[in-house]
């Protein structure tokens, strides 16, 4: 293993990094700093989250900078304001001793005036959003004329966030003869396609295998009946009582009532979700990075760019429709070389995505047993045990109140206290799993007509089943017309006035599917289909469970409609979408 010096990294940054802790070069930085060090060198790195990612491209691009040239020579793009701020955070950690190097931040969020006037100072390194960045561009206030770098950092999440059309026209501006390095946990054929586009020659370094899962990582799995999703859970969560992690939900709306009842039922929890402002979000995410919450309940969305150390479990309280989405998830503990456990928490009809999971990943899942309540109680019990032994006792400033403590104390004998300092800590979890039912194990039958079809259903989103209180709908624009979960959520809210309950999402090239609770349903059928976008009818049809939609193969457009613009007395006409990308969206 060579070391950062045989690496050829220059002593300001050996020294910053020093300090930091860094003592050897992890694997993703030995194969990636020499390339980048070079001229001329693109490179494709495949590497899951916490492997080290930012130093292995943040090093060489700092030692490449001209001080003495106050225009930016290096881009880092990536798809989130809190990765935004944690790389720049980073890189300017690294460039401690090199005075006169600046790095500047550019996301949405934030006031724009204060980045233009930053802009104009005279910056080096320019950390952003692509959002934020094309407005830059448009305002003509930032030249990227002289970048000599270009990094993608967490490409597959940009692109899954339908930024791939800004993207393209950020690297239409940057010049040909620039270095480029993409950084993607997985491998989409998007990604694919920008490599062909705009990479030469692109070295490709895989640390593990491609979309495969981190070593590190425990895959479990439990495999319960719907309704007793969160009575596991909340066992699981007992079970480790020194638990730090994420629990990922399908929907904002579930992963609010998930938050809700763990606050209810005494757990240090909180939600993160789209529906909260910028401020919440920050302020929620600053007290999960600080440990004063245990448990953050988080849509894959809201999660993003939530950069945190030390997570030592992941949930899935459902498993995500995207491969890649579970990748992404569990990719958050075990970094750094630590290890972790990521638990799905699946009902019968998950089973088929399940396996899907454990192929694309290379990983086997364990079928997890859920703890018995005697199990719980002694494993939180001994962990009390082991906190009071460990406990640093301050004898100084305690040594006036210990005669008085004595005294009250006295008549007791030592026995006594024990079972009363157990007690005190104890009793509602004993009372809760003394009258608790067990859970009922879902037995894994041989296969049945019923059961292939419902495998059948879960390998196609035609076949599936719309969730209990919720109505399926098929929509003729899919990920070919650059329709993405936020773009179909959007369009729904801006055809349909007041609030509006959105369950599952399937995307295909051609078409989705997605759920809406069924007291709106017609509703939003009739409203949806008054409405085009850029000239194109939208057609909204009822999905009946298990058999794909009412019009049978075809997912045409609505005839008779004679391409109804969007209606002038319509409450949705006062903002008309204007997404586009290929066809139709951004």
């Amino acid at each position: 293993m060579k070391t950062f010096e045989e690496l050829g990294i220059a002593t300001p940054l050996l020294r910053a990094i020093r300090e930091m802790g860094y003592e050897v070069p992890m694997p993703v930085q030995e194969e990636v700093i020499p390339l980048l060090l070079g001229n001329d060198n693109d490179v494709i790195a495949l590497a899951q989250t916490g492997t080290g990612k930012t130093a292995a491209y943040g090093l060489p691009i700092l030692q490449k900078i001209n001080q003495a040239q106050n225009d930016p020579q290096a881009l880092v793009l990536c798809p989130t304001r809190e990765l935004c701020l944690q790389i720049a955070g980073d890189l300017n950690d690294y460039s401690k001793y090199m005075d006169s190097l600046k790095v500047l931040p550019v996301y949405g969020g934030s006031s724009i005036e204060s980045q233009i006037k930053t802009l104009r100072k005279g910056v080096h390194v320019v950390v952003a959003t692509p959002g934020r960045l094309l407005d830059l561009m448009n305002r003509k206030t930032v030249d990227l004329s002289a970048i000599k770098s270009v990094i993608l950092d967490e490409a597959d999440e940009m692109l899954n966030m339908g930024f791939s059309d800004s993207l393209n026209a950020i690297l239409a501006e940057v010049p040909p003869s620039r270095n480029m390095l993409l950084f993607s946990a997985t491998m989409p054929q998007e990604i694919a396609r920008i490599t062909k586009q705009y990479m030469h020659d692109p070295q490709e370094i895989v640390i593990g295998n491609k979309n495969e899962g981190n070593e590190n990582i425990r895959h479990i799995y439990y495999m319960v009946h719907a309704r007793d999703k969160y009575l596991a859970l909340k066992r699981l969560v007992d079970y480790y009582p020194n638990v730090y992690g994420i629990i990922f939900c399908r929907t904002r709306k579930e992963t609010q009532e998930i938050a809700d009842k763990l606050i209810q039922d005494g757990y240090n929890a909180d939600s993160l979700h789209g529906e909260l402002s910028q401020a919440q979000r920050d302020y929620v995410m600053q007290k999960f990075r600080v440990r004063n919450l245990q448990l953050l309940v988080a849509t894959d969305v809201a999660a993003r760019g939530l950069d945190v150390d030390d997570l030592t479990h992941i949930f899935h309280y459902g498993l995500p429709d995207e491969i890649e989405s579970y990748t992404h998830r569990s990719g958050r503990t075990a970094r750094a070389g630590k290890t972790g456990i990521s638990i799905a928490i699946c009902h019968i009809k998950e089973k088929g995505k399940l396996r899907n999971i454990s192929k694309i990943i290379r990983k086997t899942f364990e079928q997890g047993v859920l703890p018995t309540g005697k199990a719980i109680c002694e494993k939180q019990l001994f962990n009390l045990v082991d906190q009071i032994e460990k406990v640093e006792v301050n004898e100084k400033e305690i040594a006036s109140l210990m005669p008085s403590v004595f005294r009250k104390l006295e008549w007791l004998e030592k026995e006594d206290i024990i079972k009363r300092l157990i007690s005190l800590e104890f009793n509602r979890m004993i009372d809760y799993y003394r009258d608790a039912d067990e859970i009922e194990v879902v037995r894994e039958t041989a296969p049945t007509r019923e059961n292939r079809q419902e495998r059948g259903s879960d390998r196609h989103p035609r076949g599936k089943k719309a969730e209990d209180g919720y109505k399926r709908f098929s929509l003729n624009f899919g990920k070919a017309d650059g329709l993405y979960p936020n773009q179909l959520m959007e369009l729904i809210n801006r055809c349909v006035p007041g609030k509006v309950q959105i369950g599952r999402i399937d995307l295909c090239d051609t078409h989705s599917f997605f759920e809406v609770e069924k007291s709106a349903a017609q509703r939003i059928m009739d409203l949806m289909n008054k409405y085009e976008v850029d000239g194109r009818a939208i057609s909204v049809e009822p999905v009946q469970d298990g058999k794909g939609d009412r019009r049978g193969k075809g997912f045409n457009r609505r005839e008779g409609d004679g391409g109804k613009p969007w209606r002038r007395n319509s409450p949705a006409s006062q903002e008309r979408p204007t997404h586009k990308k290929r066809k139709a969206f951004v």
